[in-house]
């Protein structure tokens, strides 16, 4: 009975959502709060949802960043999403990352879904102007 719930589960998502966002929602990477990050930002969105991301920098490039979110999987695959696309790169770079660039990175969200990827894009705007 529960191998036939989730097999439903799991129709009922790929007609939704990308494989890409499955995958991001379902098994996250950088998920989790950093300790002394250099930089840090939390927003609370329209939906409710809340998302946190934490940077941690080496000079004028992104070492390392992380996400918490208390919102829905495609919250999480948005955090996940955009925290890998960031290491790496200046703060410049990432600062011109747009709410189009991580839904291309996701290969889209439903259109109910596109606020999940401002609100992510929104904290890292943020983080980047809050850095210490």
């Amino acid at each position: 009975m529960v191998a036939e719930l989730q097999k439903q589960i799991t129709e009922q998502e790929r007609a939704i959502y990308s494989d890409k966002v499955i995958q991001e929602a379902h098994h996250p990477s950088n998920l989790g709060r950093m300790s002394a990050p250099d930089a840090l930002a939390v927003v609370r969105g329209g939906c409710g949802d809340t998302m946190e991301i934490y940077l941690r920098l080496d000079g004028e490039k992104i070492q390392e960043a992380t996400f918490m979110t208390d919102g829905c999987g495609p919250s999480v695959a948005c955090g996940s999403a955009l925290t890998q696309m960031v290491q790496g790169l200046s703060l410049e770079q990432a600062g011109q990352i747009r709410p189009q660039d991580l839904l291309e990175a996701l290969n889209g969200l439903p259109e109910d879904s596109v606020h999940c990827a401002e609100l992510t894009v929104n904290t890292l705007q943020k983080a980047l102007a809050n850095r210490s």
